[in-house]
């Protein structure tokens, strides 16, 4: 499904996250952390979030138990409560990408304090510049991703998608709020 077929503007208590929060609710509180459970990859041996081990793309040695996706909640929660923010599959943001943020960041391990601003038009792939299809900004990393390969199954990575792009490794969250709350 493409993303702009995603009509949550009909419903506005149900929205995708900006990026800024989804790095946030990733975090689950550990803002200076690695992983969204601390700075070390596997504690003690225990598989947090489903990523790929082995070598990618010619071994997955499964050592979390999954070859594929897997199911919700089958890895523990991060300090908000929250399941599956890390690994699994790539969620979908409301942000446009574009190649870098601005020089306002005070760390290099997190987001600006308002990363928005990113043009539609300037979403586009450089490397494609006949082909003009929006990019938008995913996060979480997914199975697919694997420490000799990508390592964006931390809080702090992006990724740029076309939003015509389909694939079995990308989703999205609705973020609700409830009455009264911000």
């Amino acid at each position: 499904m493409c993303l702009r077929e995603i009509r949550l503007e009909t419903n506005p208590a149900c929205f995708l996250c900006l990026l800024r929060a989804r790095e946030f609710a990733a975090r689950g509180g550990l803002d200076s952390a690695e992983f969204a459970w601390g700075d070390a990859f596997t504690p003690g041996g225990k598989h947090m979030a489903n990523t790929w081990q082995g070598d990618f793309p010619r071994e997955n040695l499964k050592h979390d138990g999954y070859e594929r996706t897997s199911p919700v909640r089958a890895f523990p929660p991060n300090g908000y409560g929250l399941y599956d923010m890390i690994g699994n599959v790539w969620e979908w943001t409301t942000d446009w990408y574009s190649p870098r943020h601005k020089a306002e960041v005070a760390k290099p391990c997190c987001i600006p304090e308002n990363p928005r601003g990113g043009r539609e038009d300037a979403s586009y792939d450089p490397a494609q510049p006949n082909i003009k299809i929006p990019r938008k900004v995913l996060k979480g990393g997914s199975h697919l991703c694997a420490p000799n390969y990508c390592r964006r199954y931390r809080p702090a990575a992006r990724h740029a998608e076309a939003i015509d792009t389909s694939t079995s490794h990308v989703g999205f969250r609705c973020v609700v709020r409830v009455k009264g709350q911000v």
